[in-house]
């Protein structure tokens, strides 16, 4: 064991009864240990004398520690494996806590015996062991269990069965480690296998391989406890769905909002076969709702047969005409809520190509910011825990009774479809039951308190800093009405559209272009309202009827309205040009002014040609051209000449 420290080491041995810091053991030296004759040296350092002190002025306890430390190890090693052994106790039931605590009952009765009563250790052994109704065996393995440990730390190594090795407890029996990696991989799969199924299959695979040691079936399933995290396990057998629910779900604080300022909306399929008018057999429908983020007041809701575009604008339109237009809407990316024709235009939309030429949607137009969110996600969309409160009061009401579907097919009541609720009925039971959801007390939200959803929602909005946007006259037609992307006709900018086709003046302007159609559903022989992919109104477009082939009133009519048209257009034309040609003519003559001829500009340096000129014609003489014409005159006059042919003969 080393005699010599200096303080820097003594400090970082962290001993007994010796001060904690620097400056107390610096202190305690020169008051304690510097007087002390031959148990203070100078040793050179590497660039200065160091002071150190002999073991001997330690305290008792201290060299106690320092003689139990192990040979060639660090404090640092020691206090890992005296965390080791505490975090292995500590995991231990209580009742193996209490085997451990009456084992080193035993051993502090022995050491006890021998400081204070005087007897042998032999003695004290037979003493202690007698009392405590145990085989001397017994101690002296538990000794050897703690041999070269602290007191305080023989405790956690008394495990049962587990002998204590260089102060570490050991976990587990030995297994081949391509044993124990096949076993794992058995076991940690979707399929969910039972251990007892993987660990024979184990054997079965060792005896194959030659793989050994193999230990027993319990052995291995405490191993895999231990060393397999929890999450890992239920990852790989439960699925990642399940393996969420091991992360504290998130809380969100709603504060910050007031009434009106922020909503969420979602669907949910009601647990009942409904009766409608349009079908034979029974239904199951879709409760669509718009949910108050401060409050949790629902604020309108509808039934249909699925999750469409149609009942999400007709939804939007309730809560519009009712409370207002709020600022934010929280709604996850479906098919019916992330619609070119609610959420198109909007920058965070990743459904469907998004194209230039796209239409603004319904919440676009009405400056509602949508954001879209994790479906099926209470803490996203809070009106998803509002489903399960209406899932037990609707469904299971007693108006419904055999009308229930059960959650799962393999939940059905006995009285599966035993009948069917009538849509009328059940449309008075969800107006009654979302009223009671919203003027039920008690509620315990950070922000009702034990109020209702209603008194939150109306102390909201009397508020003076509550401001919420209402929706115009001309506004209204934007949930009213149903919506189309369509292509004007390039000739007259009319609209075809479902079979019918649709015109007005002012779609001469919008020919062959891309425009946004607003119609009645119910009503498609009426007028339909255009307006441009800016959704600024265009015109209110008439029905064009379709006449018969021998219906001369309708053309005369048709006819009469064209004339009216043509005249009206000449009018405007008219109107257009203020100044005709022979007043343009005059116009431009008035200001003609006759041109002088130029002179010519000649430059100021001139430079002489020095190049070849062209060869001058040389003149014919008038002898040599009547010879030459009397040549060519008598070389014609003595050519043969072939006679025309005559009848139906050739000639000869």
């Amino acid at each position: 064991m080393k005699e010599w420290f200096t303080l820097a080491e003594l400090l970082a041995l962290n001993l007994p009864d010796l001060p904690t810091s620097e400056r107390s053991l610096y202190r305690h030296a020169q008051d304690h240990w510097n007087g002390v004759a031959g148990c203070v040296q100078l040793r050179q350092g590497k660039t200065r004398p160091v002071v150190e002190y002999h073991v001997s002025l330690l305290p008792a306890s201290a060299q106690w520690r320092l003689r139990q430390q192990p040979d060639g190890a660090s404090w640092e090693e020691a206090r890992a494996r005296k965390n080791l052994l505490w975090s292995v106790f500590n995991r231990l039931p209580k009742g193996t806590k209490d085997v451990c605590e009456a084992r080193l009952k035993v051993l502090v009765r022995v050491e006890q015996l021998v400081r204070e009563a005087g007897l042998s250790r032999l003695a004290a052994i037979g003493v202690a062991t007698h009392d405590a109704g145990i085989q001397k065996s017994a101690y002296y393995e538990w000794r050897k269990a703690t041999e070269g440990l602290d007191p305080e730390d023989w405790l956690p190594a008394l495990v049962p069965s587990s002998p204590a090795v260089n102060g570490i407890v050991p976990q587990m029996a030995e297994c081949h480690p391509d044993a124990w990696d096949f076993l794992k991989s058995d076991y940690l799969r979707p399929e969910k296998p039972g251990f007892s199924a993987c660990y024979r299959r184990l054997l079965e695979a060792a005896a194959i391989e030659g793989w050994s040691p193999i230990p027993s079936e319990r052995s291995l399933r405490r191993r895999m406890e231990a060393e397999v995290p929890k999450a890992i396990q239920v990852v790989t057998r439960e699925g990642r769905e399940r393996a969420k629910t091991l992360y504290p779900s998130q809380r969100r604080n709603r504060t910050c909002f007031h009434a009106m300022e922020a909503v969420n909306m979602d669907g949910h399929q009601l647990d009942l076969f409904i009766r409608v008018p349009h079908r034979e057999k029974p239904i199951r429908m879709y409760l669509v709702g718009i949910q108050d983020l401060y409050s949790n007041k629902i604020l309108s809701w509808r039934l249909d047969e699925a999750e469409t575009w149609e009942v999400v604008r007709l939804v939007v339109g309730d809560m519009v005409e009712s409370f207002g237009i709020p600022e934010d809407m929280y709604i996850d990316n479906g098919r019916a809520f992330a619609s070119k024709k609610i959420s198109g235009g909007a920058k965070t939309r990743y459904r469907f190509k998004v194209r230039p030429e796209d239409p603004e949607g319904l919440l676009v137009a009405l400056k509602i910011k949508p954001h879209f969110v994790l479906p099926k996600s209470g803490q996203s969309k809070p009106i998803e825990r509002a489903w399960g409160d209406f899932a037990e009061d609707i469904s299971k009401h007693p108006v419904c009774a055999g009308a229930y579907t059960g959650k799962k097919p393999t939940e059905k009541p006995d009285n599966y479809m035993r009948t069917a609720i009538d849509i009328e009925d059940l449309k008075r039971l969800i107006a009654h039951q979302v009223a009671e959801h919203n003027a039920r007390t008690g509620r315990k939200t950070q922000i009702a308190k034990g109020r209702s959803f209603d008194a939150v929602f109306e102390e909201s909005m009397q508020q003076p800093t509550t401001i919420v946007r209402r929706a115009s006259e001309a506004q209204r037609f934007l949930w009213l009405l149903a919506s189309e992307t369509i292509k004007t006709h390039k000739g007259s900018g009319a609209v075809h559209f479902a079979g019918n086709r649709y015109w007005s003046r002012e779609l001469n302007q919008h020919m062959g272009d891309q425009v946004t159609i607003r119609f009645d559903p119910d009503d498609l022989h009426g007028s339909i309202k255009v307006y441009d992919l800016k959704n600024r109104f265009i015109c209110d477009a008439a029905c064009i009827a379709d006449t018969g082939f021998k219906d001369q009133d309708e053309g005369r009519v048709h006819a009469r309205g064209r004339a009216e048209f043509d005249k009206a257009t000449r009018a405007a034309a008219a109107a257009e040009q203020r100044f005709n040609q022979n007043q343009l003519a005059a116009i431009l003559r008035k200001g003609q002014r006759d041109l002088q001829k130029a002179e010519p500009v000649h430059p100021k340096v001139t430079r002489i040609f020095t190049g070849k000129l062209a060869p001058e014609a040389v003149p014919v003489p008038a002898e040599d051209f009547e010879q030459g014409f009397s040549k060519a005159m008598a070389r014609v006059a003595g050519a043969s000449v072939h006679a025309f042919p005559r009848g139906d003969k050739a000639g000869k």
